[in-house]
């Protein structure tokens, strides 16, 4: 089975810096300022919601601390997006909305099978293939726009409203504005852009249980857990190791699009050539080497000039180990010592000079870093809210 490289993208508008738990404001028109109800309002990734009033008023209280994008949106109208950081004090906001201007996408035709083949490709990629997944059902999967692009063996995905998912593994319906999703199945890497709203599914305290227990499970371990830690300098308490790994590319492995191009070209006669490609394609990607030496956190962790704002810097690759769990799968290009026990491993890559990340422990720099290994498993079915804290939902099963 392969595993695909992950790499998730926030979308990253201008930064407001706001001090405060409750956020109020009115929602109208920009031509006629005529206050809009019935608007959604929430924060992006999280489970902060709500719906505007008649008079165009909203509210969003108990807030915690952090970066987010905030979002408004309602049918007709141009999405509006605002990036918040929230404190301690109150902050009130007056949104306009623009009509929504007829956008031209791609025509593409397709058949009924070639849709259903292109679903599937997309539920399997972004839903994931896990029993997690498995409890997930999309309600409204004709609102999703499939293009699969043969000759880049690539497919893209996007979505002008909500998609529904409801999860029964973790307890949410999902709501999610997919504004970009591509699988690139020649490199194998993944990468979306949405905003996503959670709201709690209602059940019987014995499912809550069993919901709050599968948060828990993934949330341990998670990129979300280990850049918590690195902001707290807790790492070492929590079971993570950081250490530098150097890598180049393997000199006897061709590039990915010519070994695709030829096993294409030689699956179906000559098959010495075929197998030849096939032993290219199982080459390892990269020649690397690990300094096992552990890296304190204030070798990568670096503060901002905007409040609540941390980077991340760092040479080659960011090998990061989490000791309180095994891990189950195998990763091909993931280098991994003879001699080291079999821990969850995963590699941070930088797109960029450095990546930037709040104190609710997500990367707000767009496409800055690419998660290898154990990150790289978990998809959609297993994301949690950003303002998720383990155990803070317990007192709510009684």
């Amino acid at each position: 089975m392969r595993f695909s490289l992950f790499l998730l993208c926030l979308l990253f508008p201008t930064l407001l810096f706001a001090q405060g738990g409750v956020i109020t404001g009115t929602v109208a028109r920009m031509d006629t300022k005529t206050p809009l109800g019935k608007a959604s309002v929430f924060l992006s990734n999280s489970s902060f919601g709500t719906i505007t009033n008649d008079d165009g008023s909203f509210t969003l209280n108990r807030l915690r601390p952090g970066q987010y994008d905030l979002i408004v949106t309602m049918l007709g109208f141009e999405d509006y997006s605002q990036t918040i950081l929230v404190g301690k004090d109150a902050l009130k906001l007056k949104i306009e909305l623009m009509p929504k201007v007829t956008q031209l996408h791609e025509v593409v035709i397709t058949t009924p099978a070639n849709w259903k083949r292109n679903y599937a490709m997309f539920v399997k990629e972004f839903l994931g293939e896990s029993a997690d997944a498995r409890k997930c059902t999309i309600e409204n999967p004709h609102d999703i726009m499939l293009i699969y692009h043969k000759a880049k063996k690539m497919l893209e995905a996007y979505s002008d409203g909500f998609i529904v998912i409801e999860n029964r593994a973790l307890g949410y319906k999902v709501k999610l504005l997919l504004k970009r999703f591509s699988c690139d199945d020649i490199n194998n890497i993944i990468s979306w852009e949405g905003r996503i709203l959670y709201e709690e599914l209602p059940a019987k305290a014995r499912q809550k249980t069993a919901w709050l227990q599968r948060r828990r499970e993934i949330y341990y371990g998670s990129s979300m857990h280990f850049f918590r830690s690195l902001r707290l300098g807790t790492l070492n308490d929590e079971g993570f190791q950081m250490m530098q790994l150097f890598r180049t590319p393997n000199p006897k492995r061709p590039p990915a699009e010519l070994i695709q191009k030829n096993i294409d070209r030689f699956t179906y006669f000559n098959r010495d050539s075929l197998n030849y490609w096939t032993n290219m394609y199982n080459l390892p990607k990269y020649d690397d080497s690990l300094n096992r030496q552990l890296m304190p956190e204030a070798a990568v962790l670096h503060k901002t000039d905007r409040p609540g704002i941390y980077a991340v810097v760092f040479r080659d690759c960011l090998y990061v180990v989490y000791t309180k769990k095994r891990e189950n799968m195998y990763f091909r290009d993931i280098y991994r010592p003879l001699d080291m026990p079999n821990y969850e491993t995963s590699v941070i890559t930088l797109y960029k000079p450095y990546a930037l990340f709040d104190m609710n422990g997500v990367v707000v720099s767009s496409q800055s870093t690419l998660f290898e290994g154990s990150w790289s498993k978990n998809k959609v079915a297993e994301l949690l809210p950003v303002d998720y804290v383990p155990d803070a939902g317990k007192e709510e099963i009684n």
